[in-house]
């Protein structure tokens, strides 16, 4: 019997065929004969048989599959405001608009418009952190755990941190405190144990090797029952005292207090900055509502050791970042313009009424949906076991979950007791009408 594998089309044959010139047209012809091999490859695995759908759909489909971009938007229907598998915070119009104007051509990176020389990159966004956090000087890096790793090696490589074991904490992606220390050339020294760390302990560690006490806010899980820790405050006035520097890692970058919404726990950056830190480190992605970014406030000489530590260089911030973090900053010049325009607050604060409306927006002509009170969640480990109240649209199958995320663009819910849940806190307002039909095309 003759092998069907032997009656495959030829790559070249199907290269040559009428079906595919829309394809060579609009597409690379590298990508078009990889798209043929990859499917006349997966019918010689399957014994020869063609593809059900006909070569040509079949290729088209594996052109399809390879021209798309693999970093796709997506809605977020989840409630997870700060969705780290979703990319964070969503940018605030100005933001992306300013991004959007640096990126399409050249900018004043590093050059000084006034002096016609160079510049340093190093002064964008600096002026804006001090005005709105009273800082003497800052300096922005491409992440937190960048700006952590910074500061302990301009400070303390070669010497001494001492850090409480109840904040030798684990971050996303596996990384954890003692291994950013010990990378950047800091020896750890733990103190106290995971739920009780008083001022005693710092004291007996400080050593002529200490070179920097260090306080990690422990952001993404929280202690409770029988605990002790040494504040902020009183943390700094102990290592001033013994003649050593003190970094405050803050963790979310909170620059706007949202205790009147109920959200309490999170240290404000102004609080850090009046506790005497002779730096402070936070995200800019995270409650801040930024880009990806690790910002350092902190003493001039504490800052001015950070940018001429040789690490400097391998976390800096590309121009993009610093575009997007100097308009999401600009907006916080006015506190309430910053709540209504920086999505990561507005979602934050708003109210369980119009999230109802919202909700009910979303469920108008669906089939087999009901609109049920619910809980969002803040996620990126900021106000850890705090949890909003909302209203959520409720799909009677779970397996609509699966089916959402085929969509264009994809629409990520949740799955709870059998149900596909979606929660309107994390739609945005565009997004409304388009997961509404979604949901009706599903139905």
């Amino acid at each position: 019997m003759t092998d069907p594998r032997r009656k495959l089309p030829a790559v070249d044959a199907l290269l040559e065929g009428p079906g595919l010139a829309p394809l060579l047209a609009a597409h690379p012809r590298g990508l078009v004969v990889r798209a043929v091999r990859e499917t006349v490859d997966a019918a010689r695995a399957n014994g020869g048989t063609p593809p059900a759908e006909g070569w040509d759909a079949a290729i088209g489909a594996a052109v399809a599959r390879r021209a798309a971009p693999s970093l796709a938007p997506v809605i977020n229907a989840t409630g997870v405001v700060l969705h780290t598998n979703l990319g964070r915070a969503p940018l605030a119009a100005p933001a992306i608009a300013a991004l959007t104007s640096v990126a399409a051509g050249y900018s004043a990176l590093e050059y000084d418009l006034g002096r016609g020389t160079r510049g340093s990159r190093h002064v964008h966004c600096r002026d804006l952190l001090v005005e709105l956090t009273g800082a003497p000087d800052a300096l922005v890096v491409n992440n937190a755990a960048g700006a952590v790793l910074l500061a302990l090696s301009a400070l303390a490589r070669g010497g001494a941190a001492i850090v409480s074991r109840g904040e030798l904490v684990e971050i996303g992606g596996a990384f954890r405190i003692p291994d950013i220390m010990a990378r950047s050339g800091a020896q750890l020294v733990e103190v106290g144990t995971t739920n009780r760390t008083n001022r005693k302990d710092y004291e007996k560690a400080l050593t002529a090797e200490s070179r920097l006490v260090l306080k990690v806010h422990r952001s993404n899980f929280q202690v409770t029952g029988f605990t002790e820790d040494v504040p902020a405050a009183e943390l700094a006035a102990l290592a001033h005292a013994r003649k050593v520097p003190f970094l405050y890692d803050v963790g979310s970058g909170l620059l706007l207090d949202l205790a009147p919404w109920g959200l309490t726990g999170e240290p404000t950056v102004a609080e850090a900055v009046a506790s005497g830190a002779d730096l402070i480190a936070f995200s800019g992605d995270k409650l801040l509502g930024g880009p990806q970014a690790g910002i350092l406030l902190g003493r001039e000489a504490a800052i001015a050791a950070c940018r001429a530590d040789p690490i400097a260089r391998t976390v800096r911030a590309d121009k993009l970042t610093l575009a997007a973090l100097e308009a999401t900053l600009a907006l916080y010049r006015d506190p309430e313009t910053a709540r209504r325009e920086i999505p990561v607050l507005r979602m934050l604060t708003e109210d369980k009424d119009g999230l109802k409306r919202r909700a009910e927006a979303l469920q108008d002509g669906v089939k087999n949906t009901v609109v049920i009170e619910g809980e969002s969640e803040v996620g990126g480990g900021s106000f850890p076991g705090a949890k909003l109240p909302t209203w959520l649209v409720s799909l009677s199958d779970e397996r609509c979950a699966a089916r959402l995320r085929t969509n264009h663009p994809p629409i990520i819910a949740r799955v709870a007791d059998g149900r596909t849940l979606l929660d309107p806190r994390t739609i945005l307002p565009h997004q409304v009408e388009a997961v509404r039909i979604a949901l009706m095309a599903d139905g």
